[in-house]
């Protein structure tokens, strides 16, 4: 049954019958596709694996080969002896054993045990033995016995009346008769036994591999960065805003110099135990290849990795700090429930005029009573030195120098290219913002200077920070100008929204310097007679207001100020009522005398009011209020809640007209005695439908009238210019209360925990990251590491645009980066140990260039000029200074024996420049007639391998079937 399986596996995969190809180029193992495909089989209960092993090659023209000799040998036969493969550097163990192309291994499936009885390796391969003959099949079949980590195999190839086996020895200890080659040459023909008497020549290609360990002449370039200068306070070593790069051990732990002989006939050379003519230094082909630093520990990749860890810890800025810093200031309250008995308190809230130093450090005298004295994370230095980067405006605060610089600051034109534009790829934050400095900072503090707590304490500082210029009217530098841009992450639009705020209450206080005077006569007895109404209203709500409104510098200028934040409980719709009873009724009449236009901002130009015949002004309206993507996101939900019954599409519709009324009241204020239609046509054009027509004495007049939209009965702007009153834009109940939206935004940046704070921040990490190796890259130009990188950009783009990604894909990119940045540090090792920068010669250096530049992508790269070349004698130098470093005695002995140590310097000078070679392979071939003279000579083959740990023999040995 096994036997069956078998012959039905090879039968599936078509393996059965003749095998064809062309012969071997050079090079193809390691240039060309291997693939594998496997299948189970068992025996009894005992599962097997049989995987089949080959090159991928183009399908020879058939038709052209039919012709090919009747008694041909076997592909397999014919690669036993071709010499353009010799040891591969990159395949499996038999292509490099064996030189074969194609084979099938029968191995105990993974979780079996290994096949350890004689008895059942000899079952096996007579059941393969039967396989093979009963399907014709040509390709050669294995069988793994013992132990996989002693990777035996046993096999056979079965041709027309030809037959190959394979055999092994795999030995711990080598037998000394057998370390070189006299001795190999003695089992390899011993073997072949063959009956001829003049042996026909055997062909030996022999490698020796050598290994430089020992780089000492060479430090490591990279300074790692002086933390005992940054915990000083000195932060040159390192600065703030830029991210740390490269290696802190090398990232190269070896090199491994192959020195090739591919052809040499028995006889040519001589190598037994008493001297051998193999000299690295004259082998025909060198060849190198690095053993990179399994993950070496790099700097950037460790910022990224320690960064991602705090978006896993679930503590709260005050669990972190001790209590609340806040606490005693009774501008924010960790327990919510005293909020309302903290509001109607009597006390003022005291708001320090303070320099950024004396202000910046009420959280750290806070955290100091509930800790030891000197426990705050941050020491002053680094602190200030932080602050210092992330606002410079607050080196001089005075006020008049401050304003001029903000607003510099704030507008400039950002740089048009497409690294500074990643932002908006990766939803950071442009990469001269504050956010994105900002977060440079965390992460440089969660590395070095005290990890999350320092970040906890920064962030609290950077929120006393933000409240204080909002209560001053600073404007937040580092910020472009606007609306939040809904492109950037939602913690930079929060500081962007906060900014429109200041902005806004900024322009209103000085608004108020400059009109208090010019406001008073016209507009007090109406504003008076209002504020009696509301005061009527809602009594409560204004004696509150007034008593936050007395803390406050900014409110208690003057009463008016209170029409501008009314309460959200008197909504539109009452406002609107109040007007209809009362400006309703004589809007027609009375109101062109009774007010002066106010807020005009300049006359159209060429629209009068229709009936007047006035000019029409443009009034000064609200502009409407920005929105952060949060906030959008929650007033679209809210709207599709209301549903689509009538009342719903009501409500929705009075939501989003809003600003309509306001410029509806803006309009009426600036232009006394207007009607819909002027309004109409200065608004939405399109609304006002213009007609030749004529009139009664013939003349060709022009008639307007609305669009039919404007006329459906109880239509949202009939209704809207009903209950609009002639306010102008300063007097009306703000669209953009920024009192209120600045105090969420402050709470919001208050209650967010460093995990938080992690995750909003990230993608601004990584786009620094990204721009970090780019930068280093383009000063080394390494085309596969700009290809990692472009990648690196589109997966981070896709993964970062929406909320929340996942981990895994997070930790991906990062894992991107790191390899990105191994690559680099590695390029830049190998160009030190090279010596490229020093060479004088313009060709050589670039030579060397593109030879270290393979070294990195290839896994094994030939030396030009072997040992002659220019990369060549750099590595001889190498191995001779390595070789001088350990034979050096120490300096006690020298100085214990310094009479005789003259007569021991000859010595040194006759040591070799190459240490002992850490590996030997030779590779035996012949064709010779087995096993009896008048046979057919066929191809027999034996590769040897002896490292220090182990002697290892595979012999493929043919011999004809057709008499035996």
């Amino acid at each position: 049954r096994f036997i069956s399986k078998i012959e039905e596996v090879l039968n599936d995969w078509k393996l059965i019958g003749i095998s064809s190809g062309k012969p071997l180029e050079k090079g193809v193992y390691t240039t060309g596709a291997w693939e594998e495909k496997s299948d189970e089989i068992s025996f009894a209960d005992f599962k097997f694996s049989v995987t089949h092993h080959y090159l991928v090659q183009e399908p020879s023209d058939r038709e052209g080969k039919e012709e090919h000799v009747e008694d041909a040998l076997p592909l397999p036969m014919q690669d036993l002896l071709c010499m353009n493969n010799d040891f591969p550097p990159r395949a499996h163990c038999l292509v490099r054993w064996y030189g074969l192309r194609e084979f099938v291994v029968i191995a105990p499936a993974p979780n079996n045990d290994a096949v350890l009885s004689e008895s059942k390796c000899n079952l096996l391969l007579s059941s393969v033995s039967i396989a093979l003959g009963n399907t014709g099949c040509q390709v050669p079949l294995f069988v793994q016995i013992h132990h996989k980590w002693r990777r035996m195999y046993v096999g056979e190839c079965q041709g027309p009346g030809v037959r190959t086996d394979f055999e092994m020895v795999h030995l711990r200890k080598v037998p000394s008769q057998y370390t070189h080659l006299s001795g190999l040459l003695d089992i390899f023909k011993s073997k072949i036994g063959c009956p001829l008497t003049p042996l026909p020549p055997v062909s030996m290609a022999i490698r020796l591999t050598y290994v430089l360990q020992d780089w000492q002449q060479y430090f490591w370039p990279q300074q790692p960065p002086d933390i005992d200068a940054l915990v000083g306070g000195e932060v040159g070593g390192l600065e703030f805003g830029k991210l740390p790069f490269g290696a802190c051990e090398d990232p190269i732990s070896e090199l491994h110099l192959a020195t090739t002989w591919p052809h040499l006939t028995e006889g040519i050379i001589v190598d037994n135990d008493v001297y051998s003519d193999l000299d690295p230094i004259q082998a025909p082909q060198w060849s190198v290849r690095v053993r990179k630093a399994d993950n070496p520990q790099c700097l950037l990749g460790d910022f990224l990795n320690e960064f991602f860890k705090l978006c896993r810890r679930k503590e709260s800025t005050d669990e972190i700090l001790g209590r609340s810093a806040f606490e005693e200031d009774g501008k924010e309250v960790a327990d919510i429930t005293h909020a309302l008995s903290k509001l109607t308190e009597p006390a003022p809230v005291p708001i320090h005029k303070l320099s950024v130093t004396n202000m910046v450090h009420s959280a750290k005298k806070k955290i100091r009573k509930h800790r030891g004295v000197d426990e705050s994370p941050l020491n002053n230095e680094v602190l200030n030195t932080i602050l210092l980067f992330l606002f410079p405006d607050a080196a001089d605060k005075l006020t008049e120098g401050l304003e001029s610089r903000t607003s510099t600051s704030a507008g400039s034109n950002p740089p048009e290219n497409e690294d500074y534009n990643l932002f908006s790829q990766f939803k950071s934050a442009p990469s001269d913002s504050l956010t994105y400095k900002l977060a440079l900072c965390l992460c440089m503090i969660n590395f070095y200077h005290g990890g999350v707590k320092g970040v906890a304490h920064l962030w609290q500082e950077f929120v006393l920070e933000m409240r204080y210029r909002w209560e001053n009217n600073y404007l937040i530098p580092g910020l472009a100008n606007g609306p939040p841009d809904l492109r950037c992450c939602l913690l930079h639009q929060k500081l962007q929204m906060l900014n429109c705020c200041i902005e806004r209450k900024k322009a209103r206080d000085e608004g108020k310097r400059g009109n208090t005077s010019d406001r008073s006569p016209g507009g007090s007895s109406g504003d008076a007679g209002k504020g009696a109404e509301h005061s009527g209203d809602n009594p409560k709500e204004t004696d509150k207001e007034k008593e936050v409104g007395k803390s406050w510098e900014s409110w208690s200028d003057s009463e008016e100020e209170f029409f501008e934040c009314l309460s959200d409980t008197e909504d539109l719709k009452g406002n609107g009522q109040e007007n209809g009873k009362k400006g309703g009724a004589k809007e027609g009449s009375k109101e062109p005398a009774n007010f002066k236009p106010e807020g005009r901002l300049h006359p159209h130009g060429r629209l009068t009011l229709l009936h007047p015949g006035e000019p029409l002004y443009i009034p000064i309206t609200q502009e409407p209020a920005p929105m952060t993507e949060d906030l959008l996101e929650e007033q679209s939900e809210v709207l599709a809640k209301l549903g689509t019954s009538a009342e719903g599409a009501h409500l929705r519709a009075r939501m989003q007209s809003a600003c309509l009324l306001s410029d509806m009241e803006s309009f009426k204020a600036a232009n006394p005695g207007c009607c819909l239609e002027d309004f109409v046509r200065w608004y939405s054009p399109r609304d006002y439908i213009e007609e030749e027509v004529v009139d009664e004495k013939g003349n060709v007049v022009i008639k307007g009238e609305l669009s039919a939209r404007m006329k459906i009965p109880s239509n949202m702007w009939v209704e809207a210019w009903e209950t609009a009153k002639p306010v102008p834009a300063r007097r009306q109940k703000r669209l953009f209360d920024d009192t209120r939206e600045a105090e969420k935004v402050l709470h919001y940046l208050a209650v967010q925990k460093p995990a938080d704070l992690a995750r909003h921040l990230l993608p601004c990490i990584i786009h620094a990251a990204v721009l970090k190796v780019k930068e280093e890259e383009a000063l080394e130009d390494i085309s596969s590491v700009k290809k990692i990188i472009k990648q690196i950009i589109s997966h981070s783009s896709k993964v970062l645009r929406f909320p929340n990604p996942e981990d895994k894909k997070l930790e991906e990119i990062i894992a991107q980066v790191m390899s990105v940045e191994a690559i680099i540090a590695r390029a830049r090792s190998l160009k030190a140990k090279f010596g490229v920068e020093k060479c004088e010669n313009e060709e050589e250096k670039e030579d060397l260039q593109r030879f270290v530049n393979c070294l990195l992508e290839q896994p094994e790269v030939p030396v030009l000029g072997a040992g002659r070349g220019p990369a060549g004698s750099v590595i001889h130098k190498l191995f001779v200074n390595a070789q001088r470093v350990s034979a050096m005695p120490p300096l006690e002995e020298e100085l214990r024996r310094s009479g005789p140590s003259d007569e021991r310097r000859p010595n040194l000078g006759s040591m070799s420049d190459f240490p002992l070679p850490t590996g030997r392979e030779v590779i035996l071939r012949t064709t010779v007639p087995r096993p009896a003279p008048y046979s057919k000579p066929l191809p027999q083959r034996m590769y040897s391998v002896l490292t220090k740990e182990d002697f290892r023999l595979a012999g493929a040995f043919s011999a004809d079937t057709t008499f035996f």
